[in-house]
């Protein structure tokens, strides 16, 4: 995941007063960084009408649908969070790992940050972290 996680697409402070609000910043830090077009946020909204990306632990993963993938311009990870919390369908989510990603590279990220929730202590570590340094070194390290 590393290879996909630039410094200034870690945001760890942020704000949303709803699930759609929250996944409008994740696209709008993949724009900012030359990850995709804006096309791609209505993208992310539309599936998370499909189905939710919400994976447990406080952690969400709001990502495009099948049809998006001509509005990613490259791979990439984009970490906001939102230490108030934010209402995603009646679970609190803290954390926001949004994907841009134009094969199915994005497997691969999932089941990498699969292994990050399982362990409740890393999990607890992403939700609460302050420091970018910190978030870099949770997603970058292996599972034990």
């Amino acid at each position: 995941m590393a290879e996909l996680l630039a410094r200034n697409a870690i945001r760890l402070d942020e704000r949303a007063g709803s699930r759609d609000e929250a996944i409008r910043r994740c696209g709008a830090v993949l724009v900012e960084i030359g990850a995709v077009a804006p096309a791609y946020v209505d993208a992310m909204l539309a599936r998370e009408q499909s189905v939710s990306t919400y994976i447990g632990e406080g952690v969400a993963i709001p990502h495009g649908t099948l049809n998006s993938k001509e509005s990613v311009q490259r791979d990439a990870l984009a970490v906001l969070r939102f230490p108030a919390g934010v209402d995603w369908d009646g679970v609190d989510v803290r954390v926001c790992v949004a994907i841009a990603a134009t094969g199915d590279g994005h497997v691969d990220i999932l089941a990498q940050l699969a292994s990050v929730l399982m362990d409740p202590v890393q999990a607890e570590r992403l939700r609460t972290s302050t420091n970018i340094d910190e978030v870099m070194t949770i997603l970058e390290e292996e599972p034990s």
